[in-house]
Parts: C-alpha cells; structure tokens; sequence
C-alpha cells in the first residue's frame, strides 16, 4: 500500500483541506508515524506533522512558532528525494512547497493566516479521501473549537503524565 492511502492519512488530507483542523492533522498523522516500526523525527510524515502544527500556530497569531516550524516542514519535504519517489507522489508536491515558501513569506512579514489545500494528483487517493469524511464529524473551520483546540481538550491525561515524571529522580 502506497504511504498516503493509508487510512489516517486520508484523514488528514480531509482535516488538512475542507475545516483546517491543523490540531486534528497533528493527531492523526502523530498516531500514523508511531505506528510505524522504527519510526524517527527523519520520516517523511514528519513533515507533514511540523506543516499542520506551524499552520496551527500561524492562525493563532505565534508567528515566530509558526515560521520556525513551517521551515522546519519544507526542509524536511525537499528531502524527500532521499526516500524516493514514493513521498512526491499521489499529490501536487511542486504547488505544495510552493504553498509552503508563500505562507513562510507571508508569516515572516506578520500577514494573517491564509489557508491552502494540498493537491491530490492521483485517482486513488482522491477516491479513499472523498470516503474519508462520512467517517468523520468537522466542526467549523474558523470556530473557536478548531483554532483553540489545544485548550478546549481534557488535558487531565497529559498533566498528570506530567506530574508523574516530576516525581522521577533524574
């Protein structure tokens, strides 16, 4: 199975393109890439992480967290020759990075936050993406739920992980 039609990450072209739920991109591309055996911060997904994360930060307003990672993103994503064609298929990679250096431009003057959607090039992926959706239940794009989504979760299970290893000697 080619990499991007894997499930998830149909899911996130479908939370990346139609809601911009940059935090939902995050989560489930993160559950992707651990599931993979031996998986590194070098895997190609990781680029896709550090893109919806640095869009998650440039809506907020942290354009500094927004840049450092987007740059992060591209730089990663102009690696992929190294892992073989297989990451710049399936989707428009060219209007991609050139989507990419438009928003670094755009955060390094301060403008607002612009969306863009990644291009599906192949058939098959447009097919299992266009699938992806009834399985999923968006909320709306500019609502406070997506644009503050760190915020608004239960983050009782990261807190007390959290105080968990305070409580570890070093």
């Amino acid at each position: 199975m080619h990499p991007y039609h894997h499930p998830l990450f149909c899911k996130f072209i479908v939370y990346f393109n139609e809601n911009q739920d940059y935090f939902e991109c995050h989560e489930v591309l993160e559950d992707y890439w651990k599931s993979i055996p031996g998986y590194t911060k070098e895997h190609p997904l990781t680029a896709f992480i550090l893109l919806a994360t640095g869009m998650y930060h440039w809506r907020r307003d942290n354009h500094s967290g927004a840049y450092r990672t987007m740059l992060k993103a591209e730089r990663r994503m102009l690696d992929f020759a190294s892992h073989g064609e297989l990451y710049i298929e399936e989707i428009d990679f060219q209007l991609l990075l050139q989507d990419i250096h438009q928003a670094l431009e755009n955060v390094k003057i301060g403008h607002s936050f612009v969306p863009f959607k990644i291009a599906v090039s192949s058939k098959t992926l447009k097919c299992l993406v266009e699938n992806s959706p009834g399985q999923l239940e968006l909320l709306p794009a500019n609502s406070d739920a997506v644009i503050h989504k760190h915020m608004l979760r239960d983050r009782s299970d990261i807190l007390a992980e959290r105080e968990k290893k305070k409580g570890r000697p070093d």
